[in-house]
């Protein structure tokens, strides 16, 4: 995901974990984020600034009286151009300061002064996380609306284990992410299939395609980070779930519609996103098939349409959404593809364009509505995730 034009400020507080938070910001910085870092005097001892400052392109600020700064006051300037602020990590003493107001150095005074959504990262002792008074101070803290990314379990630093680590970078940019997108999604429920099936041919071997996952799950990810409480159904891939879906691991197409058809009475919006096989075999061998000499055949047999089963059975006021991949006749086929299921709208793209086939991270496609026909520009397929939702949102909305 893209934050280009957006200015994200780091705090790092004096934890042993300081050190992970060169490849957050070198991270935040590759988004194309504009990355401010903040660092307490005790952080300094765990990891220099210049690391900071080769990392982000921008100068650390650490002492709240440095004179060699711009005539502005910097703990206020930072304030106003944040868009975000996450302090990672987040000691104990830095989260009493933040939940009591305190504010007597470079961070706590800019974080206090900042109206941005603000996220905290604890990272510490498993005893001194645990200890009520800090639990109490990020009650406190969840209560004036900073965002608590809570931390692992595993061996710390000290030797214990248990709660306190720093999460993986990859959870901190989510928490990122989240604070920078529109929520204009709460209180929709989403469902998105995605991924491949496996139909099995014996206990070894099974047919299937090519899909990935990767459009399926991003449409996923994007509709958590705008508020949406969403359900994953995914055939078989290699992909972390997106944080805060409900993963629905399933194998087969018929195992596919039985995680759906269960779950769509309760959804406001439906993603077909999945490559699900058409044919099945009609019989799989309970041992493996042993080779032998000439051709083997097969018989096949139509897997139950999904996407035609939920245009049959949708709920008032449900949307559906459904993806057409195709060789040729792209616009043809989809259009038809869109009246036969009764659907709201059909994503189609082509295998043979450059960048919008399986395994890629961009798509090419075309938006076909009752309306007609909008073809997007080649982006990633997060892009693209969030324009289709914008355009069933505004759907929706009608």
């Amino acid at each position: 995901m893209q934050l280009t034009g957006k200015t994200v400020v780091v705090g790092i507080s004096g934890g042993i974990a300081a050190y992970k938070a060169a490849q957050l910001v070198s991270d935040l910085h590759k988004t194309g984020a504009e990355v401010h870092v903040i660092m307490t005097k005790n952080a300094c001892e765990f990891i220099t600034p210049l690391t900071f400052e080769t990392l982000s392109g921008n100068r650390v600020s650490v002492d709240t009286f440095d004179r060699n700064f711009e005539y502005h006051v910097e703990h206020v300037s930072l304030a106003k151009k944040a868009d975000v602020f996450l302090v990672a990590p987040a000691t104990a003493n830095v989260l009493a300061k933040i939940a009591a107001g305190i504010a007597d150095d470079m961070l706590t005074t800019t974080i206090l002064a900042a109206r941005c959504p603000k996220i905290v990262a604890p990272a510490m002792n498993t005893g001194m996380y645990d200890n009520p008074i800090n639990q109490r101070n990020l009650e406190t803290l969840r209560s004036y609306g900073v965002q608590v990314v809570e931390p692992d379990s595993g061996l710390l630093a000290c030797g214990d284990s248990g709660r306190g680590r720093l999460p993986e970078t990859s959870v901190l940019l989510e928490s990122v992410y989240r604070a920078l997108a529109k929520q204009d999604l709460c209180g929709l429920r989403v469902l998105v299939t995605a991924g491949p099936t496996r139909e099995a041919l014996d206990p070894v071997r099974f047919i299937s395609n090519h899909s990935t996952g990767k459009m399926g799950y991003q449409l996923a990810a994007a509709a958590v980070r705008r508020g949406a409480q969403v359900t994953l159904v995914s055939g078989p891939v290699s992909l972390a779930p997106p944080q805060g879906a409900q993963l629905v691991p399933v194998s087969s197409a018929a195992e596919m519609f039985q995680a759906v058809s269960s779950r769509a009475s309760q959804q406001d919006l439906i993603i077909k996103c999945a490559a699900v096989a058409d044919y099945t075999p009609a019989t799989t061998a309970p041992e493996k098939m042993k080779k032998s000499e000439g051709a083997l055949s097969v018989q096949l047999e139509r897997t139950q349409d999904i996407l035609g089963w939920l245009g049959a059975h949708r709920t008032p006021g449900q949307l559906l959404c459904g993806f057409s991949m195709e060789t040729r006749d792209l616009l043809e086929n989809s259009a038809a593809k869109l009246e036969r299921k009764k659907v709201d709208m059909i994503v189609a793209n082509n295998l043979r364009d450059a960048g919008a086939g399986f395994g890629t991270d961009t798509n090419l496609v075309t938006i076909l509505t009752k309306a007609g026909a909008e073809p997007l520009p080649l982006m990633g397929k997060d892009e693209v995730a969030n324009q289709l939702l914008d355009r069933l949102l505004a759907m929706r909305q009608r």
